[in-house]
């Protein structure tokens, strides 16, 4: 394969005759000369198109692509060599992407707002994230003006709305057909302009080829509508039978927008985040996604920028976390929700007749909006706003639908970790009310046989600081009894982040939640009692929505964890109805598809528990189960819905301070939950996380 590619390369110096006779002569390109160019991406944007939170209804300039948009045209600026990609996870994700999937859905004459704003920006191309299947793949085929090939999924007739530049899918096939259901890959012929050994400038033509990749366990997360229509190829195999091709077709350099993260253990086509192994494979540039996290760390926030899950890789991994390369490869990964612009500089130098990548001047970075100073937020770019000034009007007065139903107190996730369930609780009672429900009128004999079975349920505080200090969830601020606020259709999806979750319920033994249990626990670091330096509670909030909060009727399940144990010893004094929790001891939890089948690595929750698979949404569920409330003329309480805790940390002395980050100014809310361990509230980190005193003796 080199002797060819050198072959194919060096006849783009030489004079070459045509088939009909006629000379054509080709570009010569003297050796050694040099180009750079700025590969540019996004990633994992969920239809975050303005700096705006439509669960708070409050601008939030944390996030957006409108000033991603900024970083964008300042990047190019710098370097007009240029290529900019998306890393998927684009079209779902906040109220706006639901109200054009289910609410209000988008016809094919229309494009979809986050599609307009991207192709005003001039994408060269994107990849596609494992959220582009949660809304199903009819929905999917028309906002990309696709027609997959696979029997009873229909495009609508004639050009759709759809991105105005190629999207890739490299791993995923129609059963049907046993043909990729996107192009597997793109090939962009760029002019750039290089620099010659004598320092002249010279245009040149390169070829960039580019490939894109999800994770496999979209079949789980997604199995209600892909099942039986679409099959996932390791990545791996993937990029080794389309890298070749690329190069074939004259790819200079060969890009890989891997939705996924980095996972350094043994290989294996099951992956969730493979990314690591694609390195292997012959590409020259990786862009990951999916874990929301920056890589490399942030150069205007300093080391706090490094994530922990980048700090923990050992030495052998050869990932440099600091300047951004994987086993050689310039990687980058930039954050989510359009808050960074990844920007990979490659520099290439023609030798031998090839344009062959130079690492040590290569450079990566993923851009904040403080880049300038450290400091200073870039403002929104104003072209963007007008494009989907329509749809976010639209957005707004969904969100505002009154639900007919009041709160009497503040459910947030502020304090999640360390205790309160103000903003779980509602959610698992909801889950639970449903269950029992579909097992006492259930026909299946059974299902009905399990009606003796105590049923619980478990969720996570999705909204608890994966994405930064403005990312919990906070419903109804300011609600007092004097003053109940009544609930609007935001409420629930703030609440229940996943419009795309089905409720499911899986029958397990007490060893299953036992192991369930450690499987959460294992979000927090493991203290060390005697130290007397600075510990963080919880490393990183990066798995966030792993961390399953159990709940049974009248607070019946019990539990706690020792932080000062090893991960997978730490559930202590795990009791149901005052009496411990045996091994063999029956239990039905309500949960979603995704942990049901699977999601979150839970040992032996696979699927093969699952007892109920309900056509609901678990978001949908909480709104009913709160129209419910109104119908019997009940109201949400703290009492009732908000302060039933069943777990809490064994009290532990600690030498030194012990902390978590959480959002700033909220201690008084800590204080009037009854939420005693958090003790104070110190300064700022580097990222705007207020660093809470935690008092683990309480």
């Amino acid at each position: 394969m080199k002797t060819n590619w050198i072959m194919l390369a060096a006849l783009a110096s030489v004079g070459l005759t045509g088939c009909n006779g006629g000379s054509t002569t080709a570009q010569v390109i003297p050796e050694g000369t040099t180009v750079t160019v700025a590969l540019l991406e996004t990633t994992d944007i969920h239809s975050n198109v303005l700096s705006y939170n439509y669960y708070a209804l409050a601008e939030d300039t944390s996030l957006g692509l409108e000033r991603t948009s900024t970083l964008i045209q300042a990047a190019r600026a710098e370097n007009p060599n240029n290529v900019l990609l998306d890393d998927g996870d684009v079209i779902q994700g906040t109220l706006l992407a639901d109200l054009q999937a289910v609410a209000a859905p988008v016809p094919c004459s229309s494009t979809l707002a986050v599609h307009k704003a991207m192709n005003a920006l001039k994408y060269d191309a994107g990849g596609m994230g494992n959220h582009e299947f949660n809304y199903g793949l009819a929905y999917l085929s028309q906002i990309t003006n696709t027609d997959f090939g696979i029997p009873g999924v229909a495009k609508p007739t004639g050009n759709c709305g759809a991105p105005a530049f190629p999207s890739v899918l490299s791993n995923v096939v129609g059963v049907a057909s046993g043909k990729p259901i996107f192009q597997p890959y793109a090939v962009l012929p760029r002019d750039f302009t290089a620099v010659k050994p004598d320092g002249g400038k010279l245009d040149v033509k390169i070829n960039v080829g580019v490939l894109s990749f999800v994770p496999p366990q979209i079949l789980e997360w997604d199995q209600k509508v892909l099942a039986g229509k679409v099959s996932v190829t390791g990545v791996q195999e993937a990029a080794k039978q389309y890298v070749p091709e690329l190069r074939s077709k004259g790819a200079d350099i060969v890009v890989a927008l891997s939705h996924g993260g980095l996972d350094t253990s043994a290989y294996s086509p099951k992956m969730e985040n493979g990314s690591y192994h694609l390195t292997s494979t012959g590409i020259d540039a990786l862009m990951i996604g999916h874990s929301h996290l920056i890589f490399p760390k942030g150069k205007e926030e300093g080391a706090a920028a490094l994530d922990a899950s980048f700090a923990a890789f050992p030495a052998s991994a050869k990932i440099d976390a600091v300047n951004g390369f994987v086993n050689g490869v310039p990687t980058v990964m930039a954050q989510s929700w359009g808050r960074r612009l990844g920007i990979i500089k490659l520099t290439l130098a023609f030798q031998s007749g090839r344009w062959v990548v130079q690492p040590a001047k290569t450079t990566v970075e993923s851009r904040g909006f403080k880049y300038t100073d450290g400091k200073t937020l870039v403002k929104a770019d104003p072209a963007i706003a007008p494009l989907v000034a329509t749809e976010h009007a639209a957005t707004i007065a969904y969100a505002k639908q009154p639900l007919g139903i009041s709160t009497d107190f503040e459910m947030s996730a502020y304090f999640a970790l360390v205790g309160d369930v103000s903003a779980i609780q509602l959610v698992n009672q909801a889950q639970l009310d449903y269950v029992k429900n579909f097992i006492a009128t259930s026909t299946d004999a059974t299902l009905s046989s399990y009606k003796n079975i105590p049923v619980i349920s478990c969720s996570a505080p999705f909204k608890a600081g994966r994405n930064g200090p403005s990312d919990f969830t906070d419903v109804a601020s300011g609600a007092s009894p004097a003053a109940p606020i009544g609930l609007q259709v935001r409420n629930p999806g703030d609440l229940y982040l996943y419009s795309n979750n089905n409720l499911q319920a899986v029958k397990i033994k007490g060893a299953d939640l036992k192991a369930w249990l450690e499987t959460s626990a294992k979000q927090f670091a493991q203290i060390d009692p005697n130290a007397t330096a600075e510990q963080d509670l919880v490393p990183s909030y990066g798995t966030i929505y792993n961390y399953d909060v159990f709940y049974a009727e009248n607070n019946a399940l019990t539990y706690q964890i020792d932080v000062t144990k090893k991960p997978g010893s730490r559930i202590v004094n795990l009791a149901y109805k005052g009496a411990p929790v045996a091994d063999g001891d029956d239990f039905i939890v309500a949960t979603n598809d995704y942990r049901a089948g699977g999601g979150g690595a839970v040992p032996g929750i696979d699927g093969s528990k699952t007892i109920i698979k309900s056509p609901d949404a678990n978001q949908a569920v909480v709104s009913n189960y709160l129209a419910s409330l109104s119908t019997k003329g009940g109201k949400v309480t703290l009492a009732n819905n908000g302060s039933a805790r069943s777990w809490s940390f064994v009290k532990t002395a600690t030498a030194g301070p012990v902390i978590l980050r959480s959002a700033p100014g909220r201690l008084a809310l800590a204080k009037s939950s009854g939420i005693a361990n958090v003790a104070s509230e110190g300064g700022l980190d580097a990222s705007g996380f207020a660093k809470y005193g935690i008092d683990l003796s309480k």
